[in-house]
């Protein structure tokens, strides 16, 4: 069932959102060649304790518990990197995907950043990755039905000659990370069996994945790191975004930055 948050919740969701896009500039501040994931995610960890934010990713269960507060996966790294000692380089794409409760109410965003110059498959990349975000956001207050702006955003990947990624979804988040509806960026069967009104009171994470290659990912060993399967690079933009009858919010506002033509 999905949940419909009131104003005031909104407004709670968006101080979560807050203590998210600091947490993002943390890590753009940090983003150099030489740096360790394991570093930004140590980073983003004391931030939230000095918020007395409560990470929503540590700890997670799946086969072994996630270990760390952000997921960081770097240029063929879809989703749920582990961070550690590895260390970036320049021309390197990296993912970094936190989120936070905050007096009881979540947020969560992932942005794809450049380090230091990349190659133009890259560049394409993340110009394509960060628009299809921006359409979903433009388009909600205008559809009346998800399956609508969905479709818009997979025209919009494959019109660049890129894959949208079919095994992943975004969500509806609000008391907990994971709510109903599922919120994917592409039109199956599916979906239309599970398609949803767009009104006030939605609160969703919105996550277009975008892959160079195929559409295809694995799971790595590690029993979390996706990856391409053809192992060409791929980037992931999300924003925590609430529907409003005056419009949309973007609760996660100030995350990322805009790829320099």
């Amino acid at each position: 069932m999905i949940a419909l948050k009131s104003r005031t919740e909104i407004e709670r969701i968006r101080e979560a959102g807050r203590v998210v896009a600091e947490a993002h500039r943390v890590v753009r501040e940090l983003l150099q060649p030489g740096v360790t994931t394991g570093q930004l995610d140590a980073a983003v960890e004391r931030l939230f304790a000095k918020h007395s934010a409560v990470p929503l990713f540590k700890g997670v269960q799946g086969t072994v518990p996630f270990p760390a507060v952000t997921c960081i996966s770097v240029n063929e790294q879809l989703v749920h990197g582990i961070p550690g000692r590895r260390r970036l380089r320049e021309g390197d794409i990296v993912t970094i995907d936190t989120g936070c409760r905050l007096n009881g109410w979540c947020a969560d965003a992932a942005w794809t950043y450049p380090v230091g110059e990349v190659d133009s498959l890259k560049t394409r990349l993340l110009k394509v990755g960060e628009a299809v975000l921006e359409t979903a956001i433009q388009e909600i207050p205008r559809r009346r039905l998800w399956s609508e702006v969905a479709r818009l955003l997979a025209e919009e990947v494959e019109r660049a000659g890129f894959s949208v990624v079919e095994d992943l979804v975004g969500h509806g988040i609000g008391r907990e990370m994971h709510e109903d509806p599922q919120v994917p960026n592409f039109v199956s069967a599916e979906l239309l069996q599970h398609d949803f009104r767009l009104r006030p009171g939605l609160v969703l994470a919105i996550e277009p994945m975008v892959n160079a290659g195929t559409g295809e990912v694995v799971l790595c060993e590690d029993h979390w790191t996706v990856n391409t399967e053809d192992e060409l690079p791929c980037v992931h933009f999300e924003h925590t975004v609430a529907l409003t009858e005056d419009g949309v919010l973007v609760m996660t506002e100030g995350v990322g930055c805009s790829v320099e033509s």
